[in-house]
């Protein structure tokens, strides 16, 4: 109880208008306004770090504060960033193997047919260097390199976004 009132009372002394802007690699939460202007992968890591706890970012989206808007729409793109942020690991480790649990529900989410799934995993493993081109690889680019690599195969073209 201690931590809600904590978090409602500092949301509180924050701005609550709607014309802040979400990070685009971090989102919107205390993280985000806390390091607002601030530029470098360590400050990234914090504000995620920052937005993922207490359930701030939830509390921003739900009351329209910290940064936040639960207006938006969530679209396929960013579906498949959230779940490739959420796994990278696991991701990178299936795609080097060329299966797994976690890259057949990377095929689920993007909305592949069961029939073009081994292609996909394939086309992943493959390309393996291209998806995960270094070790700081964001979710983001992770998922702009699958889906490059996606829209230039012609079997599974159709599935590019």
């Amino acid at each position: 109880m201690k931590k809600l009132l904590a978090v409602a009372a500092l949301a509180s002394t924050l701005p609550l208008s709607n014309v802040a802007m979400a990070d685009s690699d971090i989102g919107c939460g205390l993280g985000t306004m806390v390091f607002d202007g601030k530029s470098g992968k360590v400050f990234k890591v914090l504000g995620a770090t920052t937005n993922g706890t207490s359930g701030n970012q939830t509390f921003g989206i739900t009351f329209g504060t910290l940064g936040c808007d639960g207006s938006g729409t969530i679209n396929s793109a960013q579906k498949l960033a959230l779940f490739i942020d959420g796994n990278m690991d696991n991701l990178a480790r299936d795609i080097a193997k060329g299966e797994g649990e976690t890259l057949a529900t990377l095929s689920e989410v993007w909305g592949i047919n069961e029939a073009d799934k081994s292609a996909f995993n394939e086309l992943a493993q493959q390309n393996f260097a291209e998806v995960f081109k270094s070790e700081n690889v964001t979710s983001q680019e992770v998922f702009t390199n699958l889906n490059t690599l996606v829209a230039g195969d012609d079997a599974l073209a159709a599935y590019a976004i």
